[in-house]
């Protein structure tokens, strides 16, 4: 997922570039954006949670 966000003009492109421009090698601007992904899949998992909407399958 990382890796696409990076390949397209994407918010996910633009904060490893960021990263990038704060001197952090590749693969750490890498790391970093793959832990914010990480952190925006959790917070709607836990606010769907919350709100009483059970996670649901992809596809079906």
């Amino acid at each position: 997922m990382a890796i696409t966000q990076i390949r397209a003009d994407t918010e996910g492109r633009a904060y490893y570039l960021r990263k990038r421009a704060e001197g952090k090698t590749g693969r750490e601007a890498l790391r970093c954006l793959k832990r914010r992904l990480s952190d925006v899949i959790y917070k709607t998992l836990h606010e769907d949670l919350a709100a009483g909407r059970a996670p649901t399958a992809i596809g079906r």
